[in-house]
């Protein structure tokens, strides 16, 4: 489809409302920013938004990192990559250099998906391009920041990530505001393309504050035996989070694996699940939620479609309630066209049993220490199939979470 075909239907879809999460008004937010001038290395940034960055995982020190990207509102103010055969850049850059790359823009997703969506393409600010060359396998991640420092605006950004055939690319992405902003709107397009005999990892770590709207749109399509990893990570507070990526696993023995870990403090309302569409034969899929709730909202959803012979997938949702005042929902999906495909589900909700604040407490902790400790046991989930960089940055993201936030 044409980018004039695609604006049209972007112009058309500008009013539909999502189909989850409640209708937001985008006329509320600020369209226009300042410019920020760019740097030659992550260590200018000022230290306020270095410490801020490196809440959701972004090193400015760039240490065991083999690429940054960087954008400041509408501004992309860094981007660079370290290894041969990775490439780092700011998506409006990409495009204007290689001509194919129009082909992948709004292919694994359509820019009349709902309003955010159309959004993004009809007032576009940037985004970033991430790839693997043939055969490339990156020794340490990728990292990327989406930092908004002006209160009230609307930033939309739209990436795309690309492993191509036999590479292993590893991703940290990390959205969040400067420290002064309250409020405002993220809308975040993001294409994946997991070519054949790849594999790609993206942990996404997202620290807003407490007014502030996001809409991430996301879609992945796996070829053959190829691998996909997504971890999501929001233990801070947010006004409306909705969130639905969907894989596509299109090339036979094709994985796709979803891992969420969620908490909703009051005044905090969280939608985020995963679709995966097993349309080959021999293809998985794999989906575990781990959320609490201290006063927000939560819905945990999950939806499988198994369209092909000999496929497999388990979800699973766990919650767990440490206020009155908070909900949590879970709503796992699974369907099934053909004979030969075995999908399961488990979901339980519930609160921490006093028998094991009781047993803890007999070993000398207190009731609080106790909580903690059972808090930090269930928030210890099992990604299968990662890095040990990986594993030590999402653990030691989750560590800073609890800390910060009294968990």
């Amino acid at each position: 489809m044409s980018r004039t075909d695609m604006k049209k239907k972007a112009e058309d879809a500008a009013g539909k409302p999502a189909p989850f999460g409640p209708d937001l008004d985008l006329g509320a937010y600020s369209a226009k920013t300042a410019e920020h001038g760019k740097v030659a290395s992550l260590k200018e940034l000022h230290a306020e938004v270095g410490e801020r960055a490196l809440s959701v995982g972004i090193d400015a020190g760039e240490e065991c990192r083999q690429g940054s990207f960087f954008q400041m509102d509408h501004s992309v103010v860094f981007s660079a990559a370290y290894q041969s055969g990775l490439e780092v850049m700011d998506i409006t850059a990409a495009l204007e250099k290689y001509d194919w790359l129009k082909e992948h823009w709004w292919k694994a997703l359509t820019a009349d998906v709902d309003k955010y969506t159309a959004q993004a393409e009809l007032k576009p600010h940037h985004g970033y391009f991430l790839r693997a060359l043939p055969g490339a396998k990156a020794e340490f991640p990728l990292q990327a920041c989406l930092y908004m420092t002006q209160e009230g605006l609307a930033q939309n950004v739209h990436n795309i990530v690309i492993a191509e055939e036999g590479s292993e690319l590893h991703i940290i992405t990390g959205c969040t505001v400067a420290p002064r902003v309250r409020s405002g709107l993220h809308i975040g397009i993001s294409e994946f393309y997991v070519r054949k005999n790849a594999r790609l990892t993206f942990t996404m770590i997202h620290n807003w504050a407490p007014d502030v709207a996001v809409r991430p749109r996301s879609a992945a399509i796996v070829e053959e035996n190829g691998v996909f990893l997504s971890n999501y990570i929001c233990m801070k507070p947010v006004k409306t989070l909705q969130a639905y990526p969907t894989a596509y696993c299109v090339g036979e023995n094709a994985t796709a694996r979803f891992n969420s870990i969620l908490l909703a403090p009051e005044g905090s309302n969280i939608d985020v699940g995963a679709r995966v569409f097993l349309r080959a034969k021999g293809s998985r899929a794999e989906a575990i939620s781990k959320a609490i709730t201290t006063g927000g909202n939560v819905v945990a959803r999950g939806h499988f479609i198994g369209e092909a012979e000999g496929v497999k997938a388990h979800m699973e949702c766990r919650g767990l309630i440490l206020s009155d005042k908070g909900k949590i929902h879970a709503i796992p999906e699974l369907e099934g066209s053909v004979k030969d495909v075995e999908m399961t589900h488990e979901a339980a909700v519930g609160k921490i049993a006093p028998e094991e604040i009781e047993y803890l407490m007999a070993r000398g902790l207190t009731s609080e220490e106790a909580t903690a400790a059972i808090v930090r046991g269930f928030l210890n989930i099992e990604m299968k199939g990662l890095p040990e960089s990986i594993n030590d940055e999402i653990k030691k993201a989750l560590r800073m979470e609890e800390t910060e936030g009294g968990l």
